[in-house]
């Protein structure tokens, strides 16, 4: 599928990064033009710590951010937009963690994104049960993709290239550009 111009898309993984089969991954591989955070320390969680690999990383944008945060990467990726919703189009936020799971209630609040969002969520996520991916949504004024039974949507899960992902992605991608030309 044809990446449109208009904005640069950036993946902003979880906990322990994504290893090499992981769909943030082999996206990153097909498409080796986005952005990509780095961590010196994939296993510490530290919403700072990736609020500032975020930050460095955004300085090679040309255009305004497409972020595609999983996990805790998702909750990253929603904190920096609200803080600078003025360099970001749109959040896709792939399984995010339940805030309070890591301490981010006072970070995370139900509260409308400053900018549009995808959550894309699962009934079996061990992470984020639907029913407060349901309520995120709703509080986040999020649109919602339900996919099923597909547990934390990683490589565990049987996520690799994940197509209708990447077909999601560029779906809310037109979407965010059409809204732009309104």
């Amino acid at each position: 599928m044809n990446s449109s111009p208009e904005f640069t898309r950036m993946l902003v993984p979880g906990l322990r990064d994504s290893e090499a089969g992981h769909w943030q991954s082999r996206w990153h591989a097909q498409h080796p033009h986005w952005l990509r955070i780095k961590q010196r320390n994939w296993a510490q969680v530290d919403l700072e710590g990736w609020i500032t690999a975020i930050d460095r990383e955004q300085k090679q944008a040309t255009s305004p951010l497409l972020l595609i945060g999983h996990s805790f990467g998702a909750l990253a990726s929603l904190v920096w937009a609200n803080r600078h919703p003025q360099r970001v189009a749109g959040v896709m936020l792939v399984a995010p963690a339940e805030p309070v799971r890591f301490g981010l209630g006072d970070d995370i609040l139900p509260a409308p994104l400053a900018v549009p969002g995808l959550l894309v969520a699962s009934h079996t996520d061990p992470l984020l049960t639907f029913t407060r991916a349901e309520f995120w949504a709703q509080a986040w004024r999020c649109e919602l993709a339900d996919i099923g039974e597909a547990g934390h949507i990683n490589v565990e899960s049987g996520f690799g290239d994940w197509s209708w992902g990447l077909a999601k992605l560029e779906v809310f991608a037109a979407q965010l550009a059409a809204n732009l030309s309104d």
